[in-house]
């Protein structure tokens, strides 16, 4: 699996890592991206791995709803990694 970081200085302050949602089922990897934003500043990326089959719709939706930019997603050490940016 891949370290716990990210490259924003903000995100390393704040002790947010990426595998934080791995070996989690629906909600509770989108509950703690939600609470991962809320100490990011708008504009800020949060990258987060997560394993469960429904987060590839889980995901897309909660940015939908919640005012979030799903940047990208893409396979990565055994999980998708989803990078989302947080809206102003």
């Amino acid at each position: 699996m891949a370290r716990n970081s990210i490259s924003l200085p903000r995100a390393a302050k704040h002790g947010l890592g990426r595998n934080f949602a791995t070996g989690l089922l629906c909600p509770l990897p989108v509950l703690k991206a939600r609470k991962r934003l809320a100490a990011l500043a708008p504009g800020d990326p949060l990258h987060m791995h997560a394993d469960d089959p429904a987060a590839v719709i889980d995901v897309p939706h909660f940015c939908a709803e919640a005012g979030y930019v799903l940047t990208g997603s893409r396979p990565e050490d055994g999980a998708e990694l989803y990078i989302i940016t947080k809206g102003g």
